[in-house]
C-alpha cells in the first residue's frame, strides 16, 4: 500500500517538475507557508495571488518585486547624481565669481597705480620727496 502511494506521488511530483505544467515557485511558496505556519488559508491566498500576478504581468511575484526594487534603486541613483551635479555646478559658479572679483580688484589696483603715475608726471611730482 505504501509503495503504491509512493509510486503515485512520485509520478505526480515528476509531472509537475519535469513537464513545466506548473511553475515550481507557485507551489514552493505556499508549501513553505503551510509547513511553517500550518495555515492552509494563508497558503491558498498566497497561491491565488501569485497566479493572478503571473497572469497579469507574465512574471512571477519574485521577479516582479525584484524589477520594481531595481527601478526604484535606479531612480534614487539618478536623483542622487543629479543632486551631486547640482552641488558641483553651484560650487564651480561660486569659485568663478570669487576669481572674477579678485581679477577685477587686481585690474583696479593696476589702473589706480597707472593713474597715480600719470598724475605725478603731469604735476611734475616725481622729483619731490617728502
Amino acid at each position: 500500500m505504501i509503495s503504491k502511494f509512493l509510486r503515485i506521488f512520485t509520478i505526480i511530483l515528476s509531472f509537475f517538475f519535469f513537464t513545466g505544467f506548473v511553475s515550481v515557485f507557485s507551489f514552493l511558496g505556499p508549501g513553505i507557508t503551510v509547513i511553517t505556519s500550518g495555515n492552509l488559508y494563508k497558503a491558498g491566498a498566497q497561491f491565488i495571488i501569485n497566479q493572478t500576478i503571473e497572469k497579469e504581468t507574465g512574471k512571477n511575484s519574485l521577479t516582479l518585486i525584484k524589477e520594481e526594487i531595481n527601478k526604484n534603486l535606479i531612480k534614487e541613483e539618478i536623483t542622487k547624481n543629479n543632486s551631486l551635479n547640482e552641488d558641483l555646478r553651484q560650487l564651480v559658479e561660486k569659485r568663478i565669481k570669487i576669481t572674477r572679483q579678485k581679477l577685477e580688484n587686481q585690474n583696479l589696483q593696476k589702473l589706480v597705480k597707472k593713474r597715480i603715475i600719470i598724475t605725478r608726471s603731469k604735476l611734475n611730482l616725481n622729483n619731490i620727496t617728502q
